[in-house]
């Protein structure tokens, strides 16, 4: 939804609602907020809000601890599980400076830095995902277990497939916030989902991903089970992934679909020249590898068209839906860090009119001479370390903050 400021402040006045969420992420995706009163939202827009950022891991010191939190109008969203009375509007926030300057580890800031260079040539990405969770019981005193909530496989009915009434539930809440799912099945794994967005520019989806996971919490929760996005919750069940699908285009036209697949191949051919140096980013955990190289999650650098065991897939659609499939995200992912390095490697391809072969077969026979994905979160990690191209990405501060954090991880 495109909110203005002033509309905004009119429909909270005109629909008794008596909370504001101001909503952001940290530099590793997890969402945090800070609740206003309605009778402080201008001040909001006009001034911003105060926090603690020395509190919020990888933001700020105790001696220089204050920032802003600026409400954006137009991602306004009415929180379609609280009650009619006394309603909940939940806002995605900049984040600045006391002095204006904007914030150097706001990843919605660096994401739109990325979208801007890529319309300022003429290009106009679009994305959608589709993510997989599980669905655990929870205990007599309600804390999680690893007890699946059913024993359904793919594409199951129920009642092996016990999970479709929530699936009903997590896509009926989001089309409530105006956020458009395509479809949702079970998945290979018991309990395990996966539902799928309609493809929107780069900033509404990645909004919408950070959504989708409070959604799918909020649901499971109320019906007495606990959502898992870790990328291998059960070792001998497949993994948890995030495809991103995405395309570009100019005055409205697919370019991925124009001039035999210029476009499409300098794109993703910038993609795989960079993939080793961003996996960091797109798979940040350590049970993260334990997922990549098992059940259909690639592990060797190519791309195919309708191959699943390839890193990069193109699947079969009509010339308005073509598009390039990231087979290698999990969920666990900060979606804005994800979606910028993409697009940012995506573009550098372009630039540099890369090209790649195409592979034919099935990678997990025969993968001779195909360089592999990091093994480990270390030596993700080593590569970040050492990528010039992450560092003028991201900038030099928010990753160090980033790989800091991911050194610590590691020594615990």
């Amino acid at each position: 939804m495109d909110y203005k400021t002033s509309e905004v402040l009119g429909f909270i006045e005109e629909n008794d609602i008596k909370f504001i969420r101001l909503a952001f992420c940290d530099i590793f995706g997890n969402q945090k907020n800070i609740t206003i009163m309605p009778t402080e939202l201008k001040r909001a827009f006009e001034e911003g809000v105060s926090f603690d950022a020395s509190a919020v891991t990888g933001f700020m010191n105790v001696e220089e601890s204050d920032l802003l939190l600026i409400p954006e109008a137009s991602t306004m969203y009415l929180l379609p599980w609280r009650m009619q009375h006394g309603r909940v509007v939940r806002f995605f926030c900049n984040i600045k400076h006391p002095d204006g300057r904007n914030f150097e580890g706001d990843c919605r800031n660096i994401l739109k830095q990325v979208i801007k260079e890529s319309r300022d040539k003429g290009f106009v990405c679009k994305i959608g995902c589709e993510s997989e969770f599980y669905l655990f019981e929870q205990d007599e005193f309600g804390n999680p277990t690893m007890i699946p909530y059913d024993r359904g496989t793919y594409c199951d009915i129920y009642p092996s497939d016990r999970c479709e009434n929530i699936r009903r539930d997590i896509c009926l809440s989001l089309e409530e916030m105006g956020i458009k799912t395509t479809s949702s099945h079970h998945e290979q794994g018991p309990g395990q989902n996966e539902i799928d967005f309609r493809f929107d520019e780069v900033m509404p989806c990645a909004d919408n991903l950070m959504t989708f996971r409070n959604v799918v919490d909020m649901v499971a929760l109320s019906s007495g089970l606990k959502a898992n996005f870790h990328p291998k919750p059960l070792q001998q069940q497949p993994g948890n992934g995030l495809h991103i699908n995405l395309s570009l285009f100019r005055n409205g036209e697919n370019l991925f679909a124009q001039e035999q697949g210029r476009y499409m191949e300098a794109f993703l051919s910038g993609i795989l020249r960079r993939i080793r140096e961003i996996t960091l980013f797109l798979n940040p955990e350590t049970e993260s590898y334990l997922r990549l190289g098992e059940d259909k999650a690639p592990k060797y650098i190519c791309y195919s068209r309708s191959n699943r065991s390839a890193l990069i897939r193109i699947p079969a659609a009509n010339e308005h839906r073509t598009r390039i499939e990231v087979r290698s995200p999990d969920p666990s992912c900060n979606p804005y860090l994800a979606l910028t390095l993409l697009i940012a490697a995506g573009m550098e391809g372009i630039e540099d009119g890369l090209t790649a072969k195409e592979f034919h077969g099935n990678v997990y026979l025969h993968h001779e001479g195909l360089q592999e994905l990091p093994s480990s979160l270390q030596e993700a990690l080593q590569l970040a370390q050492n990528s010039s191209f992450t560092k003028r990405v991201l900038g030099e501060e928010l990753l160090q903050c980033f790989l800091n954090a991911k050194i610590k991880q590691l020594r615990m």
